[in-house]
C-alpha cells in the first residue's frame, strides 16, 4: 500500500539531481512543484540560481513547467522570470494536469519527471502515471497551513516505508 509513495528518485535538493542521467533515460520534460521545492513558500520569487538551472535544463533540450497547487497570482511571478510554463490550482495528486501537459505537449509518461518536496501530492501523483517521480527535501520546515497535516501523514509513510526497508530519510539514491 505505502509503496505507491515510494519515489524513483531521491535527492537533497533540485540542484542534486542528475540531470544528464534523465536525458539519457528519454525524459524530455520536467515538472518542478513550486513551494519548498522550487521556493520557500514566502518567497516570492525565483533565485538567480535556480533561473540559472532552468536556462541550462532548457538547453540541454527539456521542456520545464511548474505545476502548483497554489494560484496563478502566486505562479505568475516565478513563470515570468523562469520564462517557462506553469500550471496554477493543478490539485494534486490529481492526474488530470498531468495528463493535460502530456496532452498538449506530445509527451508519453517515459519522457516526463516530476520532481516536489512531498509524498502526498508531488510523488503519489507522478507514481498514478508512471511519470518519473523525483524527492526532494522541503527548502524549509514552514509550509502553508494545509500542507501541515500532509506532513503529518507523510511521517507515517516515512515509517512504514523505512520499516519496509523500502527508504530511509537522508539516504539519497537516483
Amino acid at each position: 500500500m505505502v509503496e505507491k509513495y515510494m519515489p524513483d528518485i531521491y535527492q537533497k535538493s533540485i540542484y542534486y539531481i542528475n540531470y544528464d542521467k534523465l536525458y539519457k533515460k528519454g525524459v524530455r520534460c520536467i515538472i518542478f512543484d513550486l513551494d519548498n521545492t522550487i521556493a520557500p513558500p514566502h518567497v516570492k520569487k525565483a533565485t538567480k540560481r535556480v533561473k540559472k538551472l532552468f536556462d541550462e535544463l532548457k538547453d540541454k533540450g527539456f521542456k520545464i513547467i511548474i505545476m502548483s497547487n497554489s494560484t496563478k497570482s502566486r505562479i505568475e511571478p516565478f513563470k515570468t522570470y523562469l520564462n517557462v510554463d506553469a500550471c496554477a490550482f493543478s490539485l494534486k495528486p490529481s492526474k488530470n494536469k498531468y495528463e493535460r501537459i502530456m496532452d498538449k505537449f506530445k509527451y508519453k509518461s517515459t519522457e516526463v519527471a516530476a520532481v516536489g518536496d512531498q509524498l502526498l501530492t508531488d510523488i503519489y501523483g507522478a507514481n498514478k502515471l508512471d511519470i518519473t517521480s523525483i524527492l526532494v527535501n522541503p527548502l524549509t520546515p514552514h509550509d502553508y497551513s494545509i500542507t501541515i497535516f500532509n506532513r503529518i501523514a507523510e511521517k507515517f509513510i516515512y515509517d512504514r516505508l523505512a520499516s519496509k526497508d523500502l527508504f530511509i530519510k537522508g539516504k539519497y539514491y537516483e
